[in-house]
């Protein structure tokens, strides 16, 4: 069961975002893009503890606003991965199981949540993860959403920015392609053996850090989710995501 680990909630949410800088704080439905994260993790109750891990006294400003906790951590930190790490070194939190929610993913939700943590209290994975069936052909082709490819168990074997997998005969196939749904939860010796790997080929050309973590042999499980989700990675996401908010107020 769930609650039998110690879990524990950490929101990355750095400022200087490249392709949207400072998109955390912009408003959405009313209040900052990063409180939806907060929101949302708070009516989860399965948490010991959340946090923000900001790298900026602008966000902090923000953040307590709304009341909410944080921990600064370094600038320099080239991933929400990394600044887990940061915090799990600082030993201001501490956790079995470590959830990252990312600040620009507005719409996880609880239900999200338990579908995530439905085996954290198996020992066959490492890290957990949420893959949802495409239904738009414009994701399949697009670069902006990663899809993933899984074994018979349920674990990753590849994730791409490209159309995976590639089907050689068009005509008579089902197809099914999945995208990558950008929260994660690591065991907390996961997140040790990542703090020391380097970065690989396969992430350093599709610039997807969950391939590192395959390429040293820790075991992703992906679990499906029908719930829709839309990243902030670009001000037209931020623009659809209003558009979603405004149809299903």
């Amino acid at each position: 069961m769930i609650k039998q680990k110690n879990i524990v909630c950490i929101i990355p949410a750095r400022l200087k975002s490249t392709r949207f800088p400072e998109k955390i704080l912009k408003n959405l439905g009313g209040k900052p893009l990063l409180q939806w994260a907060w929101d949302a993790a708070n009516k989860t109750t399965i948490f010991k503890d959340i946090v923000f891990a900001i790298d900026s006294e602008k966000t902090a400003k923000v953040i307590k606003n709304f009341s909410g906790k944080y921990i600064m951590t370094s600038q320099n930190c080239k991933s929400g991965t990394d600044r887990l790490i940061e915090v799990m070194h600082s030993g201001k939190i501490d956790g079995e199981i470590w959830v990252n929610w990312q600040a620009d993913e507005p719409f996880i939700n609880q239900k999200m949540i338990y579908t995530l943590l439905q085996t954290c209290d198996q020992n066959d994975s490492d890290i957990w993860s949420l893959k949802k069936k495409i239904i738009n052909d414009n994701e399949i082709i697009s670069p902006n959403f990663a899809k993933v490819v899984c074994n018979s168990q349920g674990h990753a074997m590849y994730f791409s920015r490209s159309q995976i997998p590639f089907y050689r005969d068009k005509e008579n196939v089902e197809k099914k392609y999945y995208k990558h749904v950008g929260i994660y939860a690591y065991t907390k010796t996961a997140l040790q053996k990542i703090a020391k790997m380097k970065t690989c080929y396969f992430e350093d050309a599709e610039k997807l850090e969950q391939l590192r973590f395959l390429f040293y042999g820790l075991k992703i499980k992906l679990h499906e989710t029908d719930q829709e989700v839309i990243g902030i990675d670009t001000p037209e996401h931020l623009k659809n995501a209003e558009k979603f908010i405004n149809k299903n107020k």
